[in-house]
């Protein structure tokens, strides 16, 4: 297991006010903190369930962790993803040594096909958050933040089923009472506000965001206890925020980090300090980093449109010589660039004489945008924006 690195962030800090660092756990074996957890379990078996060997479900990190953590301890593991799961995170768990299966659409429904074998095989189901041995794992992350960061104030940390949260919270509170412990959800999958308002682990009826590494519809009931007893707050973000966090990890930070990763990056950017109850220094975990190339390149141009460097217009223009130069002689005169442009005669509601034009646009900001559409409207330009 890797000492996972802390290094400050300039721009984090100037915008809260509080010395801000970064827990780098896109960094740990496997490119997230899931071995922390999975290995503590599996060492702590018996040899004879380690005789048996290992099985657990999961669409991505969970699955490297176990896979990676059974081969170092030489036991065999097994693992049910649904058939959906990205491919380099369905390659890599291959790697690290697991007998991989695809089963179903979700990762619930990969589950039930994990104890089944279970249940037939013998093996251990090594749960992803819901053991006593998989929280104090994930609980080292906390004790590393103490020696790193002695006078950490505020601890936030992205939260899923509940397994890093409750560790770290356990881990902290016994050492360090005083130091806070927030917990960040995306707002579109948070199960664990309503959980806690019903003093009780509480599903929710759907849920969908980017951040598949902490959609999860319900929490465990080992960590719950945890939770409840040691977390000061949970708060969410949106995927707007989200995408806006990753974005400026890999601008700012250099780090590649996964949407779920990045929530407690994006609540200090989106939530005020009054919010969080921020106490300083504060240490923001980004608990992961196996992203899909191909998800990596759509939420970058998520989070570009969101923080206004990208714009996307349709405008109907004359259809006659000249006329697609003049619209993007406006789009030059505003100092913006363009990426692509599609030029459409065969729209439903065009008039014979008209053309639409798709425009994407690069600009310099959420000021030069704004620059840019006052242009199109005094050129004379009707602008409908990209969804």
């Amino acid at each position: 297991m890797r000492r996972t690195p802390v290094v400050a962030s300039r721009v984090l800090s100037e915008t809260t006010g509080f010395a801000v660092s970064l827990k780098c756990e896109n960094l740990q074996r496997t490119g997230s903190f899931k071995p922390r957890g999975a290995y503590n379990r599996i060492a702590n078996l018996s040899a004879e369930e380690r005789a048996a060997g290992v099985v657990a479900a999961s669409a991505g990190n969970h699955a490297q962790g176990v896979a990676w953590s059974a081969t170092e301890l030489g036991i065999k593991s097994t693992v049910f993803m649904p058939t959906g799961a990205p491919l380099p995170k369905l390659v890599a768990t291959k790697a690290y040594g697991a007998q991989v299966h695809l089963h179903g659409s979700t990762v619930d429904e990969a589950l039930v096909a994990a104890r089944e074998f279970a249940d037939r095989t013998g093996a251990v189901l090594v749960h992803p958050f819901d053991h006593e041995d998989v929280v104090a794992g994930q609980g080292t992350v906390g004790l590393e933040i103490l020696e790193q960061l002695p006078e950490v104030g505020t601890i936030l940390v992205p939260t899923g089923g509940g397994g890093l949260i409750a560790g770290v919270a356990a881990a902290v509170k016994a050492v360090r009472p005083q130091v806070r412990i927030v917990g960040v959800q995306a707002e579109t999958a948070a199960a664990w506000p309503a959980s806690l308002a019903a003093g009780k682990p509480t599903a929710l009826a759907s849920m969908s965001t980017m951040a598949d590494g902490i959609a999860v519809g319900c929490p465990g009931e080992v960590p719950f206890a945890e939770v409840a007893a040691h977390v000061d707050a949970v708060v969410t973000v949106s995927e707007e925020a989200l995408s806006k966090a990753l974005l400026l990890c890999l601008e700012r930070a250099k780090l590649i980090v996964e949407p779920a990763g990045v929530a407690a990056v994006a609540a200090l950017m989106t939530c005020s300090p009054e919010e969080l109850g921020l106490t300083g220094p504060v240490c923001a975990v980004l608990s992961g980093g196996n992203i899909d190339p191909l998800l990596l390149t759509h939420v970058i141009s998520h989070g570009l449109r969101a923080a206004g460097r990208f714009l996307g217009v349709h405008i109907t223009i004359d259809d006659r010589p000249g006329a697609l130069v003049s619209l993007l002689e406006v789009v030059r005169a505003n100092g913006a660039s363009v990426v692509d442009v599609i030029h459409s005669r065969t729209g439903g509601e065009l008039a014979l004489d008209e053309v639409e034009v798709f425009l994407t646009v690069e600009t310099r900001g959420p000021d030069n945008k704004a620059e840019l559409l006052t242009a199109f409207d005094r050129a004379g330009y009707a602008v409908r924006l990209q969804n």
